[in-house]
């Protein structure tokens, strides 16, 4: 088992980015560190910070359940110039296989936005 963040409409053509859920966790963590804090200090998280103390825009990916609902795509669209910073910051730093991967599915996730975005439609967690 685990979850797909896909485009809200009716292409099963369209590009999808897929974890396992300790998979997806751990991206999560990693994309928490990436700005500037750890998601297990975070309420929901087993923390008591809210997420109304963390000034990112990815604040929508991170605190959100894991397998249901949505990200409106304005909110995609607000989350965007900052997933394409970070791969444009990490991608030459190589030799490192799981930084190197999660640079790959910050790539995936922003190609799926990106559909989103000119498809004007949500992104959804399955």
């Amino acid at each position: 088992m685990g979850l797909m963040l896909a485009p809200g409409d009716d292409d099963v053509t369209g590009p999808d980015v897929s974890w396992s859920y300790t998979g997806f966790n751990m991206f999560r963590e990693w994309l928490a560190l990436t700005e500037g804090f750890t998601l297990a200090e975070m309420n929901g998280f087993g923390g008591d910070r809210t997420w109304s103390s963390v000034s990112t825009p990815l604040a929508p990916l991170l605190d959100h359940p894991d397998d249901e609902g949505s990200i409106a795509h304005a909110r995609c669209a607000a989350m965007l110039p900052r997933l394409e910073a970070i791969t444009d910051q990490r991608q030459h730093e190589v030799g490192d296989p799981v930084l190197e991967r999660r640079v790959d599915d910050v790539r995936q996730l922003v190609a799926v936005i990106r559909y989103c975005l000119e498809k004007e439609v949500d992104l959804i967690f399955c």
